[in-house]
């Protein structure tokens, strides 16, 4: 067991390492990459100031794009390349951003905690809804409520999830008027653990909040059918024979064991937040991760674009490896997660 849980941690390792390298590669390889626009940016605006092209300019323009990318036009691929992955991993260094004249990773950082913030709790909120009204369809399997609940489940997976947030945006903020369609603070509030603030906060991260619920309820009809097949099996008539409550069974035994098969996407799901928060932060005009790195393609923002791609990588490679390490836990019948993989 203890060999597999190296195993898939070096995996992962080595699929972030990976991903990186081939993304250093193309930032250096490209024909008018990222340092001719640099290049040519910087040349423009000392031409319009007057200066003139000799040594020590370009010896200040490489110094500049070397302050902004981190990584020395002068040396060659492989040693910027050690450099840059040693910057990274030892000082979290990914160089300062072009747009916004700030370090990639604290600005990362900060907007991280917004995405986290909307997105946990909608993802949390149509999870959960989604599971128990998974097993209540199941229980009630062929009723009223149950052919109801399935028409809507299925028409919510057959809509884009943009869609759907346009249709709320359209709705609850410029029809209704009931919340604010953009930014993520309250005007003229100070923030900090003060009333004013949070609820300005909570108020503006609704909307988004609520178009990640309506992404995470699509879960339902596969938990219901889960359900359904664990309720006819033996195992369970057989526990009903011994007396045991209906609670019980519907917990300890149907609800754990219809769980399983789905577990690896609900943590796929969380590990996605990032990239759905691309088009839903555009849509709502909300200022978090998503919002960062699509500014940042626009503006060809690289060192920022490099940063993200980084940062995305890594967040989806520990979903899926929280997946895997915590399989043969809930699952005594899978050892280590030795038999399964997710990537």
């Amino acid at each position: 067991m203890v060999n597999y849980y190296v195993k898939r941690v070096a995996h992962a390792f080595m699929v972030l390492l990976t991903t990186l390298t081939v993304s250093f590669a193309l930032f250096r390889m490209l024909p008018f990459g990222p340092y001719e626009i640099m290049k040519l940016q910087i040349q423009n605006q000392m031409a319009q100031s007057g200066e003139t092209m000799d040594v020590q300019t370009r010896e200040r323009i490489n110094a500049r794009i070397e302050a902004f990318t981190n990584i020395d036009p002068d040396q060659t691929m492989v040693e910027a390349y050690f450099d840059y992955l040693f910057n990274i991993i030892v000082y979290q260094d990914f160089g300062k951003s072009i747009t916004h004249n700030e370090a990639v990773w604290p600005l990362m950082l900060e907007r991280m905690q917004w995405t986290l913030f909307y997105g946990t709790y909608g993802f949390a909120l149509g999870v959960s809804t989604a599971l128990i009204l998974g097993a209540v369809m199941a229980y009630n399997e062929g009723s009223r409520f149950d052919q109801v609940l399935t028409y809507f489940t299925v028409t919510n997976e057959t809509i884009p999830g943009y869609i759907a947030a346009i249709i709320l945006l359209i709705v609850f903020g410029l029809q209704l008027g009931w919340l604010p369609t953009g930014a993520r603070e309250a005007p003229g509030t100070v923030p900090g653990l003060n009333i004013p603030y949070m609820i300005g906060i909570v108020q503006h991260a609704a909307l988004i909040s609520m178009a990640g619920f309506v992404a995470g309820f699509g879960g339902g009809l596969d938990y219901r059918g889960n359900c359904i097949r664990e309720l006819g099996k033996d195992y369970i008539r057989v526990a009903h024979l011994r007396g045991l409550s209906d609670t019980r069974i519907a917990i300890r035994y149907v609800g754990r064991n219809s769980l399983l098969p789905i577990y690896t996407g609900l943590l796929l799901g969380i590990a996605g937040l990032l990239g759905g928060s691309v088009i839903l932060e555009w849509i709502f005009n909300y200022p978090a991760m998503g919002d960062l790195l699509l500014k940042s393609l626009f503006s060809r923002d690289y060192p920022l674009l490099m940063g993200s791609l980084v940062l995305f990588t890594g967040v989806t490679l520990t979903g899926l490896l929280v997946a895997d390490l915590t399989y043969g836990i809930i699952d005594p019948r899978v050892q280590g997660g030795a038999e399964r993989e997710s990537f």
